[in-house]
């Protein structure tokens, strides 16, 4: 087990001596501002704090992204790509500490925090890949003499706000397409996990100075709910990329969309795996257990719900309540153990009230939640993950909640269990585990899953960077990462070329003079 912390932070470029880091305007606040300070859910211990950006310094980090991007959007997308691989490259280097320090700070374990780090380094490859392939169409004008093409520029600054359970994967994915893309990034990151941020900001900065490249390319700003709004409410920023809860992205949204902006909206999931008669059932064990438990159930793409056929419903039941009875909890450092604690104390509160909401509606609990006491769980961040029986139209099941509580459902047809998947506000993640073709199809098919992401024989989490990410309905449905997701940080932009000696006009309008 890990346990120099201090060793890691300083290597990072976080000055732990004094429980501070080097401030900068690119990254820091002024030496009068609020502190804002990082305490591990793993310990309660303090790590190190930092000085939150005031409204000047917003202002400067904002002005110094719009010069850096005049210079960054005229470099040839490949040799933007090069920087990118440089980044990838400085990420592997740093993998161990960094992806340590993503479990101390947030709480994951430390296969999950390693994890993290080598999705950064996956989508660094990914976009090297892409800046060279910024493809536009060519069409065939109805006038003669005439060559019809589309190509995508740059949209500016790309601003970037992440949430805690994923401190620095979702930033990258960000972060990593816009820069091939041409833009500049201004993150703002979780006030809860604010030291990961400030040690990929450093990583990323030397990059840039070995390249001699502007800091303001790419900048980091911490802050509470207000900096996110000045970013939100800027028109200078063409772009906002949020992950979150679902009711900060209808702020987000309202506040993008009066401004005729662009919102690119990460948000809640509220994810089922349907158990078929014809599934796998040790397979779909470890799919609904790692789903379940994994992050501590932090995960926008965490299973909330198991749909399971009526005919295996006692069988899978009795091998799930076996596989919790085997669950490890504590430390997400050592890696004997499957789960470590919830963000902070705020997220216990939460985890509690469900449990008695779901008890208050007729839940009936299969394992009992609660939290853990003793000098290991001296945080008071640690919690039992529970499985309760319920049914769907629960208030409570219709909520999304950031702990690791699994609600049971029963099904007689593949049609109901469908139909109770899609029956939530929310549309992020699905899978269905069957050995059944049929039901297999019929899952992915218009009339199945109605999530931007729909699984068989796999889980709900752990999605790869090859793919687009997101979700509809109150997911916000935004796409981030692979597949075409790029084009969401560029403007297209259509070309007509004239090269006869007249003016033909479209749709066979005369206009002589």
């Amino acid at each position: 087990m890990i346990t120099d912390i201090q060793s890691i932070l300083n290597k990072l470029g976080i000055n732990a001596d004094n429980a501070a880091f080097s401030t900068g305007s690119h990254w820091g606040g002024a030496a009068n501002a609020k502190t804002l300070e990082s305490f591990s859910p793993v310990d309660g211990k303090l790590i190190a704090s930092a000085k939150v950006a005031t409204g000047s310094d917003y202002e400067t980090v904002v002005r110094q992204a719009q010069t850096a991007f005049t210079e960054w959007r005229s470099i040839p997308a490949p040799k933007r790509g090069e920087i990118v691989r440089q980044f990838g490259d400085a990420l592997r280097e740093n993998k161990s500490d960094l992806g340590t320090l993503v479990s101390y700070e947030m709480g994951k374990s430390l296969q999950e925090g390693l994890g993290e780090v080598q999705e950064m380094i996956d989508i660094c490859d990914f976009a090297v890949g892409l800046s060279r392939q910024l493809y536009g169409l060519t069409m065939h004008s109805e006038r003669p003499n005439h060559r019809m093409y589309e190509q995508w520029h740059p949209l500016g600054i790309v601003g970037i706000i992440s949430a805690f359970n994923f401190p620095v994967a979702v930033w990258s994915w960000n972060a990593a397409l816009a820069l091939v893309c041409g833009n500049v990034c201004i993150w703002k990151p979780s006030e809860k996990t604010p030291l990961t941020a400030i040690a990929c900001q450093h990583i990323i900065a030397q990059v840039f100075k070995a390249n001699a490249i502007s800091e303001g390319v790419c900048s980091l700003i911490l802050g509470d709910k207000e900096v996110g709004e000045l970013m939100t409410n800027d028109g200078r920023i063409p772009l906002v990329s949020a992950t979150g809860s679902t009711r900060m992205g209808k702020a987000v949204a309202t506040a993008i969309g009066a401004r005729l902006g662009k919102s690119l909206l990460e948000l809640g999931g509220n994810n089922a795996i349907i158990i078929s008669a014809h599934a796998d059932l040790d397979m779909s064990l470890i799919g609904a257990v790692f789903g379940a438990v994994g992050t501590a159930g932090q995960r926008c793409t965490s299973t909330r719900r198991l749909i399971i056929h009526e005919s295996v419903y006692d069988t899978f039941v009795t091998k799930l309540v076996n596989a919790y009875g085997q669950l490890r909890i504590g430390n997400p450092l050592d890696q004997n153990n499957h789960v470590g604690p919830l963000i902070d104390t705020d997220a216990v509160t939460a985890y509690l009230d469900s449990i008695e909401k779901c008890k208050a509606e007729g839940g009936r609990f299969v394992v009992e939640g609660g939290v853990l006491s003793g000098e290991a769980y001296q945080s008071g961040c640690y919690v039992k993950p529970c499985i309760a029986e319920v049914k769907n139209d629960f208030k409570i099941v219709q909520h999304e909640t950031f702990a690791p509580i699994l609600y049971l459902i029963k099904y007689k047809t593949l049609e109901e269990a469908i139909a109770l998947q899609n029956g939530v506000p929310q549309g992020l993640s699905s899978a269905i585990m069957t050995l059944n073709l049929r039901e297999a199809e019929q899952f992915l098919s218009a009339s199945g899953s109605d999530c931007g992401i729909a699984n068989v024989n796999i889980g709900t989490s752990g999605a790869e960077i090859g793919g687009a990410f997101g979700g509809e309905k109150e997911t916000g449905g935004g796409r981030e990462s692979g597949s075409d997701a790029w084009k969401a940080y560029m403007r297209r932009q259509t070309n007509t070329i004239n090269y006869a000696n007249t003016l033909p006009l479209a749709q066979g309008i005369k206009f002589d003079l």
